[in-house]
C-alpha cells in the first residue's frame, strides 16, 4: 500500500498539493458552520473539524483540472494492513499511521520521514487528536491505545511523560465499575479536540454486564479526567426514572463509539450515542433507558447537559447513533437556523436547532408492535420523522418480490435474480414475517429487520454538502449520506 500525495498539473498554477486522497474525495461535499477562522482551510482534526464536516477549501483543484491530478509521492507502509487512518496535516507535517501501526511524521510536500513513533499495537485505529498550546510551542499528539489515554510530542515524536502518570491516563478508571472487570473502555475514533480538553467517548463492548459508556473530557497538559456526563444515570440525576432502579450498576453500552462533533463558537459538543446492554434484549431493563440512543448536547467546558433527544426508546434493534452530526445553517419557515442534522443505523435523518434543541420538523411518536419474547417489554411507541424522507429503505413487504413498473431491462435484470418459482417462495414466506420499523424479534416467527443492525449511516457515514459547494456565503446546505 501506499499514502499518495496530488499534483495539480494545470498550466495556470503548476504548484504541489500537499493533499491526500481521501482531502480530494471530500473537498467537493463541504459545508461551512461558521465555526473558527480556520475551519475548512486546514486538516489538522479528524473529519476535517471541529464541525466533522469532512470539508476543505481547495481552490487550485476545481473542475477544469482535477482530471490532471497524478501522483507526486507515495510513502509505503511497509505491511499488509488495511488501514482505516484519517491523516492529519499541520502546516507542512502530515501525520499517519504505517509501519506496523507506528505513527509517522512526513514531510506534507516531498514525503519524507521526519519522525516515527513505532509498533502502537492497540491503537484506536481510526485516527488521533494534534493540539498546540496559543504560543505555538507546545504541539501534542494524543491518542488512545490499550484503554490508555497518551500523549506525544508532535514536533519530536517523543512521549511526554509528564501526561497523566508517567505519560499514560487509565480510561478504565471512573467508568463505574471495578477496573479490573472492565475489559474495552477506549473508541477506535479519536475524540474531539476543544480548547484544553479532549473530548471522548467509549466502546465498552455490548455483552450483559458491560460497563456504561459515559462521555468525559480530559485535559491535554495533564492528562487528567475534568469532567464526566453519565449516560446511563445514577440517583438523583435526569432520566434515572426511565430505568429500574440501579440499573446503573449493571447496565452498560449508551456510548458514543462513532463521531464527536463541536460547535467551537459556542462550546457545544454533540455526542450521537448508541443503545444500552444487552442490544438485542432488554428484559433486565425495563423502561425508555434515557440517554440511550440519543443526540446529546453538553457544554464542552463542563460537561452540563443543554438539550438531548432521544430517537429511539428502549431500543432492541441496535440502532446506535455513530455518525457525526452535522452543523448545518440552513433557511427554515423564512429565518436562517443554526442546525444540526442526525442520521441514524434506521435509515432516518433528524433535523433540530442546535442551541434549543427543538426539531426542525416535527417528531411524531407512532405505534409499534409489541414484543412476544417472555420478560420483555418493547417500549409501545417510537418516534418517527413526518418530513424528512428515509435515506435507507426500511422494509421488505411481499410485493416487492414483484416488483411493477420496471423497464424492459430492469425487468430481464430482476429475473436474473431470482425464478418465478423462488420469487413466489419467498413472497409467500414474506406473508408470514414480522416486518416494519420497529418490529421486535420473536421466538415464534421470522421477523425482517430493515435497516439491518449494520444498516442505515454509521461511522464516517455524514458529511455536510454544499447546494453551491464553492459559494462564498455557506448559508443553505444539505447533508449527503453514505448507507448500506
Amino acid at each position: 500500500m501506499a499514502l499518495e500525495n496530488l499534483r495539480n498539473l494545470s498550466t495556470s498554477s503548476n504548484r504541489a498539493l500537499a493533499i491526500p486522497g481521501l482531502l480530494l474525495l471530500f473537498a467537493v461535499m463541504g459545508c461551512n458552520s461558521n465555526t473558527g477562522p480556520d475551519q475548512h482551510k486546514t486538516w489538522r482534526d479528524y473529519g476535517g473539524g471541529p464541525d466533522q464536516s469532512k470539508f476543505v477549501e481547495v481552490d487550485e483543484i476545481n473542475k477544469s483540472n482535477v482530471n490532471q491530478l497524478e501522483v507526486a509521492w507515495f510513502y509505503p507502509t511497509d505491511d499488509n494492513k488495511a488501514y482505516q487512518f484519517n491523516p492529519l496535516i499541520v502546516g507542512n507535517t502530515m501525520y499517519v499511521l504505517a509501519k506496523n501501526n507506528s505513527i509517522v511524521a512526513l514531510d506534507a510536500t516531498t514525503g519524507k520521514e521526519i519522525w516515527i513513533h513505532a509498533n502502537l499495537q492497540g491503537i484506536a485505529y481510526r485516527g488521533l487528536n494534534y493540539w498546540e498550546s496559543k504560543d505555538g510551542k507546545d504541539k501534542r499528539l494524543i491518542f488512545q491505545m490499550n484503554n490508555y489515554l497518551q500523549a506525544i510530542d508532535a514536533t519530536t515524536g517523543k512521549s511526554i511523560l509528564t501526561f497523566g502518570t508517567n505519560g499514560l491516563t487509565d480510561l478504565k478508571l471512573g467508568m463505574g465499575r471495578d477496573p479490573a472487570t472492565v475489559s474495552r473502555a477506549q473508541s477506535a475514533t479519536p475524540g474531539k479536540i476543544f480548547e484544553n480538553l479532549v473530548l471522548l467517548g467509549s466502546a465498552p463492548g455490548e455483552n450483559y454486564l458491560s460497563a456504561p459508556g459515559y462521555c468525559r473530557a480530559f485535559d491535554v497538559i495533564t492528562g487528567k479526567l475534568v469532567w464526566t456526563f453519565h449516560t446511563i444515570p445514577q440517583p438523583g440525576e435526569f432520566g434515572y426514572d426511565t430505568w429500574p432502579k440501579e440499573a446503573y450498576k449493571y447496565v452498560g453500552g449508551v456510548n458514543t463509539w462513532g463521531e464527536i462533533s463541536v460547535d467551537a463558537e459556542r462550546g457545544i459538543a454533540y455526542y450521537p450515542l448508541g443503545s444500552p446492554t444487552y442490544d438485542f434484549y432488554g428484559g433486565d431493563r425495563i423502561g425508555s433507558n434515557l440517554f440511550g440512543n440519543s443526540i446529546l448536547a453538553l457544554d464542552a467546558r463542563t460537561g452540563k447537559r443543554l438539550w438531548h433527544f432521544q430517537l429511539v426508546h428502549h431500543d432492541i434493534f441496535d440502532y446506535d447513533f455513530t455518525a457525526a452530526p452535522q452543523l448545518v445553517t440552513v433557511n427554515h419557515d423564512g429565518k436562517k437556523v443554526d442546525a444540526i442534522a442526525v442520521a441514524g443505523k434506521n435509515g432516518s435523518m433528524y433535523a433540530f436547532n442546535r442551541v434549543t434543541g427543538e426539531p426542525l420538523w416535527p417528531i411524531e411518536e407512532r405505534p409499534v408492535p409489541p414484543s412476544d419474547v417472555p420478560g420483555e417489554q418493547a417500549w409501545p411507541t417510537q418516534p418517527f420523522q413526518t418530513v424528512l424522507p428515509p435515506f435507507s429503505r426500511q422494509t421488505l413487504n411481499p410485493d416487492d418480490m414483484v416488483p411493477t413498473g420496471l423497464s424492459p431491462e430492469a425487468t430481464t435484470a430482476w429475473n436474473s435474480y431470482l425464478s418465478p418459482e423462488e420469487r413466489t417462495a419467498w413472497k409467500k414466506r414474506l406473508d408470514t414475517t414480522g416486518r416494519g420499523l420497529y418490529t421486535p424479534l420473536s421466538l415464534t416467527r421470522e421477523t425482517i429487520v430493515m435497516p439491518g443492525a449494520h444498516g442505515g449511516a454509521t461511522f464516517a457515514s455524514a458529511l455536510a454538502a454544499l447546494a453551491v459547494a464553492f459559494s462564498p456565503s455557506y448559508t443553505t446546505g444539505t447533508v449527503a449520506v453514505t448507507t448500506r
